[in-house]
């Protein structure tokens, strides 16, 4: 099937899910219905202010390079990727020794699929702090991407070891491995799972892909013990990447697109699940470049 008519497909396939839903929606459904979250005053304020300082204070390299990377994480979190982007090149040109640096910016290679780079971005945050852990499941992501599936297992399994009663940690290892080897990740995850604290929310994300939970109860359970509205939002994030994940990997793209739509309306932008929905719509769609394309960038 032709790109062209496989969209085509998916498109109709929407449509007919569309004109079926003209069931009452119950109040369940009504809250589990994104609300973009809106900026925050103060991440507004804390632009403008650190754009102030960076313009008028007399500052060193270093205190400039800090006060730029503050402002491309408050850019980062707001979706306002291009600008942050531009303040990790710049603060790492004033001072090219911070990690956290080079792993915000290799997320962003891997965005716009510059594999090469973000693996050397990956490394660098690695070879200046070997117990970062969080370059090791951005890296891990970044071979995932390129069809890498060795390479981003090792990393995924790395990253795992360090903080094993983590449910997200387990999720990703967990997708990881599935893709060349479903029955090992399911034997995988659920001895993995016996490590989790069973009053942790995320752990009933693990409890689904174990077969513990169906997804209707996993979806209730979003609604329990929330504190505010931002908190609502996270879970909405979370919880519709990886049931998208779960339904793509079984061939539902109907329902895995709905669900990243979701995730994308959530406006949690510095979530992984975030940064990640709009890649998964490209490959569902066809829609992104060759793995070779991208190793030439």
């Amino acid at each position: 099937m032709t790109k062209t008519l496989y969209k085509l497909a998916l498109l109709a396939g929407l449509i007919t899910l569309t004109g079926c839903a003209q069931r009452p929606v119950t109040p369940a459904e009504a809250w589990l219905t994104p609300e973009p979250l809106q900026v925050p005053y103060r991440n507004e304020l804390a632009i403008a202010r650190l754009s102030e300082i960076l313009q008028r204070a007399e500052l060193t390299e270093a205190q400039s390079a800090q006060l730029f990377y503050d402002r491309g994480v408050m850019y980062d979190s707001v979706g306002l990727r291009s600008l942050a982007r531009l303040d990790f090149m710049r603060a790492l040109r004033l001072k090219p020794d911070m990690p956290e640096v080079y792993n915000l910016l290799g997320i962003h290679y891997t965005l716009s699929g510059q594999f090469s780079e973000a693996y050397e971005a990956f490394d660098s945050a690695l070879e200046l702090a070997p117990d970062y852990d969080f370059p090791y499941l951005n890296r891990a992501i970044a071979f995932y991407y390129a069809g890498r599936l060795d390479l981003a297992e090792a990393d995924f399994a790395q990253f795992y070891q360090l903080k094993p009663n983590d449910p997200y940690r387990v999720l990703w290892w967990y997708i990881g491995v599935a893709e060349s080897r479903p029955e090992q990740a399911q034997q995988q995850l659920r001895q993995q799972l016996s490590l989790l604290d069973p009053d942790d929310w995320a752990t009933n994300l693990v409890r689904f892909y174990a077969g513990q939970l169906s997804e209707q109860a996993l979806l209730q359970s979003i609604l329990q013990g929330l504190n505010n509205p931002r908190h609502l939002a996270e879970r909405l994030c979370e919880a519709y990447f990886y049931l998208a994940k779960w339904h793509q990997a079984r061939g539902n793209l109907e329902q895995a697109l709905i669900y990243y739509h979701k995730t994308l309306s959530t406006n949690v932008y510095e979530f992984v699940e975030h940064r990640y929905a709009r890649m998964e719509i490209a490959r569902i769609r066809g829609d992104e470049p060759s793995h070779e394309q991208h190793e030439q960038h």
